[in-house]
């Protein structure tokens, strides 16, 4: 008879390197786990089940891995001590969420969230735990709502079905479909849909406030500044721009994300883990039907495992081509629309501030100009009062002329005609220079 792996830990306590924090009893000594050295990989990691419970534990790398099912460099993305760039990436059996404060891995059933302890991080967890425990009670009432144990009940758009319970008419298939809803109409998204449209609405929510506080300090600011240019002006308009410009980054890197997401249905099919469980675990009960029914003919173990991987892997590679992904990109084009809004009202203020640095380069330059100007006036009166210098330098030479012994009239003369002519002098060059368009 065939030996089945063994299937992987669903509750905590059956993972070892899983382990939650011990609980300190009076007049007890601790586990001998407790006084162990803590690892350099094992950091604090919070567990919300599909009942929305939650337990804070600490693992290590091999044992997220282990658990998850993800590769060691999906890991770094969550390494606080690395900066990595807003990511999201769906894997066979769980999504990395690595989105502003919020860094997390959504499976189909749990949601482990890292930096917990963060006080950004509070209001999202309690946000999070609603939505699942809303999910779980509305989980909970459909299938108290729903009797057929045959059909595996779909929460997507598209509803896989067992050949032997599929319809055969579509007044069954509108029922089936008709039974998957809530009583408002609306659809019950899977567990990972509920967990990831949580950490899109608070990664949005984030990134939209700051915006909406940055823009609400950069109006007055700007406004300031073109009624007074000073230092103090200017220091704050230029602190404002650098966090424009990193908000901007932020903004976009999301934006790009979920674009990417958009355009390429195998990221977003990889997304619906629940779908990929259920099929999985249907493919492997008709696997077990079908060995039921050989004729007792054993096969290796070695050649099982080939066959098992060959079989696990074709159904991984065709679940892309058989799962409509209209509901999780509607999901996601909510999210990519309002986080696109966020980012035209950051264009729109960096354009102000463009505006506002135009405006102030247009008066630095006229008063560039008046300076100039007073410059070539300066200019002119130096130049033609130092024609009255070389005048009074003359008189000024140690020679015997006749205009010496002449009395003070005649003095007074010379020096009012010296005087006349040198602002004549300036008269003509100045009329010369607006003639010439020098000065206005």
């Amino acid at each position: 008879m065939r030996t089945q792996p063994p299937p992987p830990p669903s509750r905590l306590e059956d993972d070892p390197d899983l382990t939650p924090r011990p609980t300190p009893i009076p007049n007890q000594p601790l586990p001998v786990a407790a006084h162990r050295k803590k690892g350099t990989g094992v950091r604090a990691w919070l567990l919300l089940d599909s009942t929305s419970q939650t337990q804070v534990v600490e693992a290590g790398k091999h044992a997220i891995m282990r658990r998850t099912g993800l590769p060691a460099r999906d890991l770094r993305i969550l390494d606080p001590l690395l900066s990595y760039p807003s990511t999201i990436l769906g894997r066979e059996r769980a999504i990395v969420i690595n989105l502003e404060h919020i860094k997390a891995i959504i499976t189909s059933q749990e949601v482990l969230l890292l930096n917990s302890k963060d006080p950004s991080v509070t209001p999202f967890v309690d946000e999070l735990q609603s939505r699942i425990l809303c999910h779980y009670q509305a989980t909970k009432a459909q299938e108290g709502a729903i009797d057929d144990t045959n059909c595996i009940i779909r929460t997507s758009s598209q509803h896989i079905l067992p050949m032997s319970s599929q319809p055969h008419n579509q007044n069954e298939e509108a029922e089936e479909k008709q039974g998957l809803e809530n009583p408002d109409g609306s659809k019950i998204l899977p567990f990972e849909f509920v967990a990831l449209e949580a950490c899109l609405e608070a990664a949005c929510s984030c990134l939209d406030n700051e915006a909406r506080t940055l823009e609400q300090e950069a109006h007055p600011a700007l406004d300031k500044l073109t009624s007074k240019i000073s230092t103090l002006n200017l220091e704050r308009v230029r602190q404002i721009k650098s966090r424009l410009v990193a908000i901007t980054g932020r903004v976009q890197k999301v934006r790009d994300e979920l674009e990417h997401l958009l355009d390429d249905d195998d990221d977003m099919a990889e997304m619906y883990l629940t779908e990929k469980q259920l099929l999985e675990n249907s493919s492997t009960s008709s696997m077990n039907e079908g060995d039921d029914m050989d004729e007792g003919v054993l096969r290796p173990d070695i050649n099982d495992r080939d066959s098992h991987g060959t079989r696990t892997s074709a159904t991984h590679s065709a679940i892309s081509k058989q799962f409509d992904v209209e509901e999780l990109e509607m999901l996601l084009e909510a999210y990519f629309v309002q986080i696109d809004g966020t980012l035209n009202k950051l264009s729109t203020l960096r354009e102000y501030v463009d505006d506002t640095e135009d405006y102030i380069n247009i008066m630095l330059d006229d008063k560039q100009n008046h300076l100039l100007q007073m410059g070539v006036m300066l200019t002119t009166a130096t130049l033609v009062i130092s024609a009255f210098i070389v005048v009074a330098g003359i008189f000024g030479m140690n020679i015997h002329i006749e205009l010496f012994d002449a009395g003070m009239s005649e003095f007074l003369w010379t020096i009012g005609g010296g005087t006349t002519g040198t602002i004549f002098l300036y008269v003509i060059a100045i009329a010369w220079c607006k003639y010439k368009g020098l000065l206005e």
